[in-house]
């Protein structure tokens, strides 16, 4: 049997006030379990700065259409450009480039994707799909996901939600990761997806 030095046990440990606070339900660190009261800890509250104030003022006062508006004028620039440039008919190496196919030679995740939208704003889904599958076959999904984000922010649409849940996404960036490396191999049939 051993003994053991029971005179530190009646001590109170020099601590002990941080790791339990009966006053506000017991939780740890001394802070309540909603959070700190009145700012973080040492009691000096914080001030937002010029900056921030400046984007809430500029939030609070902005109406809720002009965020969806400027999404939209980001998609259509991208539409207009490549509308504009044809990437089906420009050269391999024109500016804008693909870094890693200019280098390696090798079709990065995203090569064929702007030719893809060409052909899609043509009607072309064979040839689209030809230069990149999965940009057509998520296409239709994230112009849904686009118009029901939009309409909801501008106009209050209640249209019904698609479940897009950690699960799914995985595998369609595992789908994708898959694509990217078949379509690299040089051997036959994989050669076709080369673009």
């Amino acid at each position: 049997m051993t003994s053991v030095d029971r005179s530190d046990a009646a001590q109170p440990h020099p601590h002990a006030d941080l790791h339990t606070d009966h006053s506000h339900g017991g939780s740890t660190g001394g802070a309540p379990q909603g959070g700190w009261p009145a700012g973080p800890p040492g009691g000096y509250p914080v001030e937002s700065d010029r900056f921030t104030r400046f984007v809430q003022r500029l939030h609070a006062r902005t109406p809720r259409w002009v965020v969806p508006l400027a999404a939209v004028g980001c998609v259509a620039a991208g539409i207009g450009y490549t509308l504009l440039s044809d990437p089906t008919r420009s050269a391999p190496d024109a500016l804008p480039t693909c870094l890693l196919k200019l280098t390696t030679g090798l079709d990065c995740p995203g090569c064929g994707g702007t030719r893809a939208l060409w052909y899609v704003l043509h009607a072309d889904l064979p040839a689209a799909a030809r230069h990149h599958f999965l940009f057509v076959f998520a296409l239709p999904f994230l112009a849904y996901l686009f118009i029901a984000w939009a309409g909801r922010q501008a106009f209050g649409w209640r249209l019904p939600e698609l479940r897009v849940g950690p699960k799914l996404v995985g595998g369609f960036l595992a789908a994708w990761f898959a694509f990217s490396v078949i379509r690299n191999l040089p051997w036959p049939p994989f050669t076709a997806l080369y673009v």
